[in-house]
């Protein structure tokens, strides 16, 4: 999706986190191992949403975002 398309975030958001709840609350072993894929998916996630954020502003402002220091954002997420 390019920056021209408009998407609902935070309808996006809201629907991830009831249906991430919906898994949280199954009793099942596969619910759980469905969370843990997903979390190491949002993990991927992060680093590719950070790179394309300072590849269109800087490193200080996705550190601003994330509430933390430009050298550990570039550190945390410039590698692919």
């Amino acid at each position: 999706m390019n920056s021209s398309e408009s998407i609902d975030v935070a309808g996006i958001e809201a629907q991830a986190e009831s249906l991430l709840g919906d898994l949280a609350s199954v009793p099942d072993v596969e619910a759980f191992q469905a969370l843990l894929r997903l979390q190491a998916k949002i993990g991927e996630s992060l680093g590719e949403s950070a790179r394309t954020l300072a590849e269109n502003g800087s490193w200080a402002a996705v550190a601003q975002v994330a509430g933390t220091s430009r050298q550990a954002a570039w550190q945390r997420w410039s590698a692919k």
